[in-house]
């Protein structure tokens, strides 16, 4: 726990598994069952100025087998990665989630699932977002032309993704959709704790495992598991 949670990076299960003498099998398993006790449960919405953006995450062809990039790469762009959608309370907390589409139905009831009504929203020129001011006071920068106009940006996110693609790449790798969400609960408990002392981040997930439990079967697809494992 204290190596996966006050790890900048995070941690392989490789190093994990060299670290501690278990087999790289018990330490994968070992490193989701943390990811579960760092998932953040609240029903407190997010409020004041919040920040509203989404990326792609997926490996890139270029670092691909080429018999993997046939079989994942298809077309250019987004295509065949995952999207990510996150809003940011600013100088507060990150809330994160893996979505089917960029659409204007799925965007915008992420955002009112974990925004207050009225709050401050910021967000880029994407056509998913009209129609927010009917309950946000919405303000857009078009990245076309800037990316901060005054208080007007999405530059607390563009932060956070780069720390999630940074462990994504340099520490993990490879991640299956299936398990991307563990990974993002991993990253937004090290940002919205990034104040606590080491001692503290770790004490505070050692209560969250408390009633949280996930099996080797949930873990692997066997049955079913949701994102509160």
């Amino acid at each position: 726990v204290w190596m996966l949670l006050n790890c900048k990076n995070g941690i392989s299960s490789w190093e994990l598994h060299r670290a501690i003498g278990v087999t790289q099998k018990s330490a994968w398993f070992m490193l989701h069952r943390i990811r579960l006790a760092a998932q953040s449960k609240t029903f407190n919405k997010l409020g004041g100025e919040v920040e509203v953006d989404e990326t792609f995450i997926g490996g890139k062809a270029r670092f691909m087998h080429a018999d993997k990039r046939e079989e994942k790469i298809h077309g250019r762009g987004p295509e065949g990665k995952a999207i990510v959608a996150a809003v940011l309370e600013r100088g507060g907390t990150v809330r994160t989630k893996v979505c089917g589409t960029r659409r204007k139905p799925e965007l915008q009831a992420f955002v009112r699932e974990n925004v207050e009504t009225g709050s401050e929203l910021f967000s880029d020129a994407l056509k998913s977002y009209d129609g927010m001011e009917n309950d946000f006071v919405h303000q857009v920068v078009d990245h076309a032309v800037q990316y901060v106009d005054g208080n007007i940006h999405t530059n607390g996110l563009e932060n956070f993704w780069s720390l999630l693609k940074r462990s994504l790449k340099g520490t993990y790798v490879s991640v299956e959709p299936f398990h991307l969400f563990r990974y993002l609960d991993e990253q937004a408990y090290r940002y919205n704790n990034r104040n606590m002392k080491d001692l503290d981040r770790f004490v505070f997930a050692m209560r969250q495992i408390v009633g949280r439990r996930l099996t080797y079967r949930q873990l692997t697809g066997k049955v079913e598991a949701t994102h509160e494992g």
